[in-house]
């Protein structure tokens, strides 16, 4: 449900120019929920685009952050990067959808369930691929290293890390320091990193709650106690700064004025408050020289 709701965000950032995915359509009707087909609908067609503000502001802000990454991991590829590992990748198709130079390795990591419906949907629209593509099917709970090490993954070489949409409670507390700390583990010094991450305050379980209750309205019954953990999180900017990482914190204002979409709408104080974190990284090298201990 929540890897379909990130297929919905690029849909309509699609249709509104934020971004550009042509398979996200595609994947959520695939996926068949009938209210994310109308979210869609609604938003091309309705002259109130839903009159679900809420909704709208979500799948704006997600769009946004899609498209911020998207830059990103261009950059990463003309600054001479040529593995990219994507965590929790859920619907997303950057590997079919995106420009990449030869030699680019691109590897996804998501439950079974995920990476078998995107490869099955995707082969009947007839995507191709634009990069070496390597999808594993693992929790990331579990033994995900050496899934990754067994299909060619190479430590020695730098490597961009995504967590689109991951770091917001999807993991445990325990799990996603110990999630950090694996990437740091496997980096090599210059490694780029990216995410979204929450720490979940009281406003922002709140806000989520709400949120649900209205998809609940719709008929989609999602408890946000079965889909996120509620618990407290260390900032993944600080983890990430103690282990050698030069970081850098984004707020949503931020991000907009990153993407050069920071004049189109005003953002209201309630929305910075709520929404989660923008974290960019770059691991620096260690005093040993290997990359993944001590920062300068």
């Amino acid at each position: 449900m929540t890897a379909t709701f990130g297929a919905v965000a690029r849909a309509v950032g699609t249709n509104k120019g934020l971004l550009d995915d042509p398979f996200a359509e595609a994947l959520v009707r695939a996926a068949g929920v009938d209210f994310f087909i109308r979210v869609i609908e609604d938003d091309r067609y309705a002259t109130d685009g839903g009159n679900d503000p809420t909704m709208t502001g979500m799948i704006n802000v997600l769009a946004v952050h899609g498209r911020f990454l998207d830059e990103l991991l261009t950059s990463a590829a003309r600054a001479g990067i040529r593995q990219v590992v994507n965590l929790g990748c859920g619907l997303d198709t950057r590997a079919f959808r995106l420009w990449w130079p030869s030699g680019m390795r691109f590897y996804e990591i998501d439950r079974s369930k995920v990476v078998d419906f995107k490869e099955q949907v995707l082969h009947q629209v007839g995507a191709k691929l634009t990069a070496h593509r390597y999808a594993l099917g693992v929790d990331l709970r579990g033994d995900w290293l050496t899934a990754l090490r067994r299909v060619g993954f190479d430590p020695a070489q730098r490597t961009v890390w995504v967590a689109e949409n991951l770091l917001v409670g999807y993991l445990p507390p325990d799990a996603q320091d110990r999630l950090l700390r694996d990437i740091t583990s496997m980096s090599a010094a210059g490694s780029w990193f990216a995410a979204d991450h929450l720490p979940w305050t009281p406003e922002q379980l709140e806000e989520g709650r709400a949120f649900l209750d209205g998809w609940r309205q719709q008929g989609l019954d999602i408890d946000l106690t079965k889909v996120t953990y509620e618990a407290e999180f260390r900032s993944v900017s600080e983890y990430l700064a103690a282990h050698g990482w030069h970081t850098t914190d984004r707020t949503l204002v931020d991000l907009l004025t990153a993407t050069g979409l920071g004049g189109r709408r005003p953002v209201s104080s309630h929305e910075m408050a709520i929404t989660p974190r923008y974290v960019t990284a770059i691991l620096a090298a260690s005093s040993d020289g290997n990359g993944s201990s001590d920062s300068r």
